[in-house]
């Protein structure tokens, strides 16, 4: 019989051991080893069936056991000092409190909120899929560890991500196991008469959507999460939060509503409720959360409040928008019907102007498509700051939402990067931390992962090759055992019987090359290419003096058939005897997983298609335990990859070349690769019986690459180079400085048509002649522009000089710019004079091109608007509108 109803009953914990309620519900256990070691010794094997959750451990152990330790003066000292260590973790002063700002710099703000759709926090709170929500827990957990005053914002999925099986022939197989937020790490926000705190969203037709919000204490993070399944709901609103990343557009749509628009409203509850100073800064992860935009310009808007325009200036002051996909089709995007219907009159944003937020989301721009509603696009309009997230992916980005600033090159756009990291105390093996706490001691060592700042981790090229090749050995077989009990798992899942799996006490070996390659499995990142020439692969998979092992793991999106047949495909080739010993599939990959991979793994693979990996971090948690990487030149990689501690996969991208030649040409590299650099340099014994030259290899992945891959690294420049410059202008933008800007832009676009680059002349100081001069190295040009401003004055515009290399194509390369200033005017045409030198400091082909941009002290660069007047030649065609322009 199965119950009508299910409830959770808490244990009750004896007076002494009340501190390991506290411990259990604050995050930092999942990882902080002390804390773990803790909870594993209440009861081992309990602590091994609870998967590692402290809330599921505490909620199995027998009352007698309770007792037990209830008596136990040493493990009551243990407690007392895990209990005071998390005391001191979450008051004391960190990073953030000790940094400030700086005399230069703004001042730090006084709260963030962060909005992502996941978080991969832990493996005991399963609200993840992948990438994007395993970067939002590091970034997160980060944020804590700095001391950040970070609120995260999401939603509480009640399945979850989904969970993978695999039938008898390899295809995957979905569960969606429902989760009871009681039985989580979590507790439910409440008012201050007890009833659960809500937030409510007005649907078409007079319905309403209701949400209780859940929190996850992260550390010094709180992370409030948004649950639609409340009792006033009907049946459709109830589901809202069911899956993440499931239903329809109109199903996907309410979840960003309720995570930006109800995530604010959380927001402000949480800060009514607890006294947390209100964020100063918003920072949309991805385009998910876009309409929290929306709703602060409602907030501002109510009366007496801010008009649109000004409102909408403020809100982007203190907004940052992180893009995360480097293909248009991996963005968000609905039909116009379908958002205009939900924020009619009588819906959501009462005041806020349906044809006003419509042009948020427009695809106002040459190829792009005017009916639908653009979530990327909002966000770029909605935040001041915007960025991708390593080198290269800005540079993509700034490629691909160039249309939204016409006449400006794409290197002018203003999406910068910041390189993504990942939470060290999370990933790294506690067999690795002890090697460098013995070096470091603890508390030197624990501030190098979380905190960082040094370039280097010297200590660790003191540590003998012995000692680093016994880790590795060790981690390595710790990774065979893992793959042989999960493999045995899936092999019954998959209906085989005991009596089959003899078999899979010889998976792996302990002492061969191992590399691993575990990932979502969309086609780009080609989960298949290592199988592109079969017969080749088992040659290095079974080749007699140096042998490889490869361990696979990916999860398909349950609606990508395409991307199931992939797993089969490689499913099938595993199953394959002759080559089973050596090459696995294990399905269910997650965070739990993940933690045994990368320290397991001798080499990490990456070989997606170039430049369509915007990060990828699978490779930076590998390179932390000493795993080398073996990836093609995208994301990361790209950015910081040196023959020193890793290998560069040639890539075939050219435009010419299809995608078949393509991907033979790079699996044929991939395999010269392992063959002929790889294998021998892993079996290759030295002088002393080791393989020294991949020990180095190792120690300088550690030493050089693994100060760069940390999210400490990542959230700080967050800080830096975002947060507090956003804070600043958000303080800048009060209710008069808001309007004061909103009114200047607009008579600013008003005029612009009117403002034209009309003559540019440069004159040779020494040779004093004009037109097109021949100089040398060294001399000055003085350039003189004649501008008509129309309606605007010097005041509102800067005129610019932008001088560098010139292809063969005439394009400029390796640009600077350069201010010039009035010398006179205006004429009785309205011509302003402009006149500045131009050093010709560098030999070879060399040109200048000026333009005209507004400028104005509370906008943070020229392209803010989308503004640009160019010389007629240079300029756009008659009707190109910016597609920043929102009339």
């Amino acid at each position: 019989m199965k119950a009508i109803r299910r409830f959770t009953v808490r244990p009750v914990l004896p007076e002494p051991l009340r501190p390991l309620s506290g411990l259990a519900r604050n995050l930092r256990w999942s990882w902080h080893t002390e804390t773990q070691e803790l909870f594993r010794s209440v009861d081992p094997e309990g602590w091994q069936a609870a998967a590692g959750d402290p809330v599921r451990l505490l909620g199995g152990v027998s009352a007698a056991r309770m007792a037990e330790l209830a008596k136990d003066r040493r493990f009551l000292r243990r407690l007392a000092a895990a209990a005071d260590d998390l005391d001191d973790y979450l008051h004391g002063r960190r990073w953030y409190q000790s940094a400030g700002g700086g005399e230069d710099a703004p001042e730090f703000p006084a709260a963030i909120a962060y909005f992502s759709p996941e978080f991969g926090v832990t493996a005991a709170l399963p609200q993840y899929s992948g990438g994007l929500g395993i970067l939002a827990g590091d970034h997160l957990k980060a944020a804590s560890d700095l001391g950040v005053p970070l609120i995260g914002v999401g939603l509480l999925y009640r399945h979850g991500y989904f969970r993978q099986s695999l039938s008898r022939d390899g295809w995957q197989q979905e569960h969606y196991p429902v989760l009871d937020p009681n039985e989580l790490p979590l507790s439910l926000l409440r008012e201050e008469d007890g009833s659960p705190a809500r937030v409510t969203l007005a649907l078409p037709a007079g319905r309403l959507l209701h949400a209780h919000i859940w929190v996850a204490q992260v550390g010094r993070v709180p992370l409030l999460m948004l649950d639609s399944d409340v009792e006033d709901n009907g049946p459709g609103a109830r589901d809202v939060t069911d899956r993440l990343y499931g239903g329809g557009s109109e199903h996907r749509l309410l979840q960003e509503m309720l995570l930006g628009i109800g995530g604010v409203r959380a927001v402000r509850t949480w800060c009514r409720l607890t006294g947390h100073p209100a964020p100063e800064v918003f920072h949309t992860n991805e385009g998910h959360a876009g309409f929290l935009g929306l709703e602060r310009i409602r907030e501002l808007g109510d009366s007496p409040g801010l008009g649109f325009d000004a409102a909408l200036e403020a809100v982007r002051a203190g907004t940052v928008f992180t893009t995360h996909t480097p293909v248009p089709a991996g963005i968000d995007r609905f039909d116009r019907d379908l958002v205009a219907r939900h924020f009619a009159d009588g819906a959501e944003l009462p005041g806020v102007p349906v044809d006003r937020i419509l042009q948020l989301g427009t695809e106002s721009y040459a190829g792009g498509h005017t009916g639908v509603f653009n979530m990327a696009v909002m966000g770029l309009r909605l935040a001041q700051r915007a960025n991708g997230v390593s080198e290269l992916h800005g540079a993509v980005s700034r490629e691909m939402f160039a249309g939204l600033w016409p006449g400006f090159d794409a290197a002018d756009v203003p999406i910068t990067s910041v390189t993504n990291g990942v939470h060290a105390p999370t990933w790294v093996a506690p067999e690795v931390f002890r090697l460098g706490a013995r070096r470091l001691g603890p508390g030197r060592a624990e501030d190098a992962l979380s905190v960082g700042g040094s370039p280097r981790w010297d200590a660790v090229a003191d540590i003998p090759d012995a000692e680093i090749w016994e880790l590795r050995r060790s981690l390595r077989e710790q990774l065979v055992v893992e793959v042989r009990e999960r493999l045995r798992a899936s092999w019954r899942q998959r209906g085989a019987g005991a009596a089959e799996l003899g078999w899979i006490d010889g998976v792996l070996d302990p002492g061969v090359l191992t590399i691993g390659f575990a990932r979502r499995v969309p086609s780009y990142k080609r989960l298949t290419l290592m199988l592109r020439d079969r017969q080749r692969l088992t040659e290095l998979l079974l080749h007699p003096t140096r042998p490889i092992q490869i361990v696979v793991a990916g999860k398909a999106h349950p609606a990508d058939d395409g991307g199931k047949r992939l797993v089969r495909e490689l499913v099938r080739f595993t199953d394959d005897p002759r080559v089973r010993h050596r090459i696995v599939f294990l399905p269910d990959y997650g965070m739990a997983m993940a933690k045994k991979l990368y320290p397991g793994c001798d080499v990490w693979l990456n070989n997606p298609l170039r430049p369509l990996e915007a990060c990828g971090t699978s490779g930076m948690k590998a390179a932390l335990n000493g795993s080398l990487n073996l990836s093609v030149l995208d994301g990361w990689w790209d950015e910081w990859y040196e023959p020193d501690f890793g290998w560069a996969i040639p890539t075939a991208d050219g435009e010419a070349t299809d995608e078949d030649r393509r991907d033979e040409l790079e699996a044929a590299a991939l395999y010269t690769l392992i063959e002929e650099r790889i294998a021998p340099r892993f079996y290759e014994e030295g002088g002393g019986g080791l393989p020294d030259r991949w020990i180095d290899m190792v120690r300088r992945t550690l030493t050089t690459l693994g100060p760069k891959v940390l999210a400490g690294r990542m959230v700080r420049e967050y800080v830096e180079r975002l947060y507090a410059p956003a804070a600043d202008a958000h303080r800048a933008l009060d209710a008069a400085g808001a309007e004061e800007l909103a009114g200047w832009k607009a008579r600013v676009r008003a005029a612009w048509p009117a403002v034209t680059v009309d003559h540019v002349e440069a004159v040779d100081q020494d040779a004093a002649t004009g037109g097109a001069p021949t100089a040398g190295l060294g001399s000055t040009l003085t350039l003189r522009v004649q501008a008509t401003l129309g309606e605007l004055g010097p005041d509102d515009v800067e005129v610019q000089v932008v001088a560098g290399r010139v292809d063969p194509d005439d394009a400029l390369r390796d640009t600077r710019t350069f201010p010039l200033k009035p010398a006179g005017g205006p004429d009785l045409e309205g011509r302003w004079v402009y006149e500045g030198p131009l050093a010709l400091d560098r030999t070879g082909p060399f040109g200048y091109t000026v333009r005209v941009l507004p400028a104005h002290r509370l906008i943070p660069t020229g392209a803010d608007m989308g503004l640009v007047a160019l010389p007629a030649e240079l300029s756009e065609p008659p009707g190109a509108e910016a597609g920043l322009v929102l009339r």
